[in-house]
């Protein structure tokens, strides 16, 4: 058996393998050559038995693999068709029978058990021992035409016959397996067990007025010892040989073994032959019906699982072999090699082998057949076992250039990363296949960027694509991408370009600060996120050593983000008060938002610098922090400090300047008049504890009945009553009066009280001190008259 090769042959090979429908083969064929075409040319294929050919002609052909013929082999057994041929386990020794009552027993290595028979009938079948090559073991065949002869080699070479069936009609054909002989007559299917020299049983055909069993080959194999394969007609039988149980054959004279059916089914076309396969079935048939000019159809090889009633087809091949439009199913023979899966189909004309697709017949199938992730499938689970033409790769190329005829981007996307994994050369091949198409997009997350990279160029073309076709994908690109990939200052200056031309401004301005940053230009990076106000700015200054590029940038900062920008120019005194101070001096919040932030810090440097300016802010943009630091601090301008509080009518921060300065008259003349505070202007006189200002309290409250009565509650512990007493008018009404009198007088008593018991304590203590010192005085004093 060869391959084809030129386009004659080509075509002739495609015509012998037609595949019916869209179904996955299991088989595929070749068509026998060489000298074989030269014996069928003149002479006819009437059976085969593996690779021994009987012709019309008498002559049994011995072939090799190639179809050439071993000449020495050939043999003219007969005069007429050989009607069948059987060859033994070893292939050493051949028998055949034909209607000229002749049966042929040949050895291929010994002339020794060779026979010669002329039966004087026709012949119509024949089987050879399986173990005919095993000394001592009989040597037997059986023949077969209107009954079945075994025939025994016995002492001195003689022949012993033996009839084993008789009567029931013309026996056409015979499969022999250990001690079980099947054959088949008119009635039907008969099993034989040897050793027991008794019938295991008929299978009887039903007979049918459309076709009568005689006129159809009953096909016979054994798929094992104990497996018989039946295809007669259109029914299809299998049947098991099995043991009987012990207590089947208690008090029964039965045979120790029985034929059980396992399966039978009907098809739909005539059985030409039958061959097992694994755990399916080969059937060779001929279609029922002619085509329109009333001749045969093709025949047909079916690959089908078989159930108890039914089947399944697995897959079904139609077959051009020569001259089938003038054969019927009796013209076709099916023979097998079950160790290789290998199987004969032989018409008159031709001879056609089919074998089990292979691994890479399987994937050059599904490839041609459109089937690519099953391909991919396939030779990814066979790689390292079986596939010798088809690899990873190669089946992976042809469905990525289908996916990409297909548009399928997206997909084909996906399939590199499974393909081509960390090769760099295969990725930079096939790259440039995205870019004819403008879909470098489809890849970009698939490209090696771990411990394989590829050429920085493949990478610069996905990202000039983006560009132009996707800019926020190019700015996600640059984001996600380490600037190792590809030159940042190519890329910048494709940005640059593109600018021009974009409207997407805001998007390719991010991506152009993140490039500048790869490309190490920071202060540019930091301008390009100012103009945006992208507060990614933070994490660039803090990152990189741009303390003094930003410096003229302070205020936008702030713009940007006040707390964070205050934070930063604090952290570490990255940036001096001075020239913060001096580029925010036209924008007082922001100055009021740093400088009080540099106060809340609590450095040398802020106490001692700014706090003159923080007083000027404080009293426009926090006046509930301007009293505190005028209390705490001394670094400010007392004077500057109560002319704004003056402007702004800040009276009790005047209050307080004002006693700072000595003014406490007028502090307290605001506190009265301007405040109506009296438990503030009382502190104030006992904080001073001067008398002109309780003078001056006194003389404010005179015309104030409610001032007077809260005055006499709080002047009797730090002045004499009667300077407030005597002073008020006879007339005036004083709400509370009695109260405040007797809270005063209280007051009073107990102030002089502690006064009188402080003047005899004083007392007390002077005099024992003065009585200390007068004995102390009186003791004697220590001279050394040395």
């Amino acid at each position: 058996m060869e391959n084809t090769s030129n386009k004659e042959e080509q075509n002739n090979q495609n015509n012998s393998d037609s595949e019916v429908g869209d179904v996955e083969p299991r088989l595929k064929y070749v068509r026998v050559r060489n000298d074989l075409e030269n014996i069928l040319q003149n002479d006819a294929a009437s059976c085969i038995a593996f690779l021994c050919l009987g012709s019309h002609w008498g002559m049994i052909h011995l072939l090799d693999h190639q179809g050439n013929n071993i000449q020495s082999k050939s043999l003219q057994a007969h005069t007429v068709a050989v009607n069948q041929i059987s060859i033994d386990y070893k292939g050493d020794f051949i028998a055949s029978c034909s209607d000229d009552g002749k049966v042929f027993i040949y050895g291929l290595y010994s002339t020794e058990n060779n026979h010669k028979m002329n039966m004087g009938r026709l012949a119509k079948s024949i089987a050879i021992d399986p173990n005919y090559y095993k000394n001592g073991n009989g040597r037997r065949f059986i023949t077969g035409d209107d009954k079945l002869v075994l025939y025994e080699k016995t002492f001195l070479s003689r022949m012993k016959l033996t009839v084993l069936c008789d009567a029931e009609g013309g026996v056409r054909s015979i499969a022999w397996i250990g001690h079980f002989v099947a054959w088949a007559s008119d009635t039907g299917v008969r099993v034989y067990d040897l050793n027991a020299r008794c019938s295991l049983g008929l299978i009887k055909w039903t007979r049918s007025a459309d076709a009568l069993p005689e006129h159809y080959r009953c096909n016979l194999r054994w798929s094992d010892d104990r497996t018989l394969l039946i295809g007669w007609v259109d029914i299809v039988r299998i049947c098991q040989i099995r043991k009987r149980s012990m207590q089947e054959m208690i008090n029964r004279d039965l045979p120790e073994y029985v034929v059980d059916p396992v399966s039978t089914f009907q098809v739909d076309f005539y059985i030409s032959g039958i061959a097992p396969l694994e755990n399916q079935l080969v059937l060779l048939g001929c279609l029922k019906e002619l085509d329109e000019n009333g001749k045969s159809q093709r025949p047909t090889l079916h690959v089908v699982e078989p159930k108890f009633q039914d089947f399944s087809i697995v897959c079904a091949n139609s077959l051009t072999l020569r001259g089938y439009k003038e054969y019927s199913c009796n013209d076709y023979h099916l023979d097998c090699l079950k160790e290789e899966n290998r199987f004969f189909i032989v018409s008159p004309k031709d001879i056609v082998v089919a074998s089990l697709y292979n691994a890479d017949d399987r994937i050059e199938w599904l490839l041609s057949h459109g089937k690519f992730e099953q391909a991919l499938e396939a030779v990814t689970v066979n790689n390292e076992k079986d596939c010798k033409k088809y690899t990873l790769v190669n089946v992976g190329r042809v469905y990525l250039d289908h996916l990409l005829d297909c548009e399928k981007y997206n997909e084909a996307g996906k399939l590199c990363l499974k393909i081509f994994g960390k090769d760099k050369k295969l990725w930079e091949e096939e790259v440039y296949k995205f870019a004819k198409v403008h879909q470098l997009r489809s890849i970009s997350s698939y490209l090696p960027r771990g411990d394989v990279t590829l050429d920085p160029l493949i990478y610069e073309m996905v990202l000039f694509e983006y560009l132009k076709m996707d800019p926020n994908g190019f700015l996600d690109l640059v984001k996600e991408w380490s600037p190792k990939l590809y030159n940042a200052a190519a890329v910048v200056n494709g940005v640059l370009e593109h600018l021009i031309h974009n409207q997407r401004q805001n998007v390719l301005l991010e991506a152009l600060a993140i490039l500048y940053i790869h490309d190490g230009k920071y202060d540019k990076a930091l301008a390009m996120y100012l103009k945006l106000r992208h507060k990614a700015v933070f994490e660039l200054i803090r990152k990189y050593p741009l303390s003094k590029t930003i410096f003229d940038m302070i205020e936008g900062l702030m713009d940007l983000d006040a707390e964070r920008t205050i934070q930063f120019l604090l952290e570490k005194n990255r940036v001096p008060s001075d020239i913060v101070i001096q580029q925010l001096e036209h924008n007082h919040r922001y100055l009021y938002l740093y400088l009080d932030a540099l106060d809340q810090k609590d450095t040398e440097n802020s106490k001692s610098k700014h706090h003159g300016l923080l007083v000027q802010l404080y009293a426009y943009y926090s006046r509930d922090k301007l009293l505190p630091l005028l209390r705490r601090s001394d670094n400010y301008p007392i004077q500057q400090a109560l002319d704004i509080c003056s402007q702004l009518r800040f009276y009790p921060e005047m209050v307080y300047l004002l006693g700072r300065i000595g003014n406490t008259s007028e502090a307290l003349a605001l506190m009265t008049r301007e405040l109506n505070d009296m438990e503030s202007a009382i502190a104030f006189c006992q904080e001073h504890d001067d008398e002109e200002l309780w003078n001056d309290l006194i003389i404010y409250s005179l015309d104030k009945p409610k001032a007077i009565t809260f005055l006499l509650q709080k002047i009797g512990t730090y002045v004499d009553p009667r300077l407030l007493v005597q002073r008020i008018k006879p007339s005036l009404k004083i709400p509370g009066l009695k109260k405040a009198l007797v809270k005063m007088m209280c007051d009073y008593n107990l102030q002089v009280s502690v006064q009188e018991d402080c003047k005899k304590i004083l007392s007390n203590d002077y005099f024992n001190l003065h009585e200390r010192l007068v004995k102390c005085h009186q003791k004697g004093i220590f001279i050394d008259g040395r």
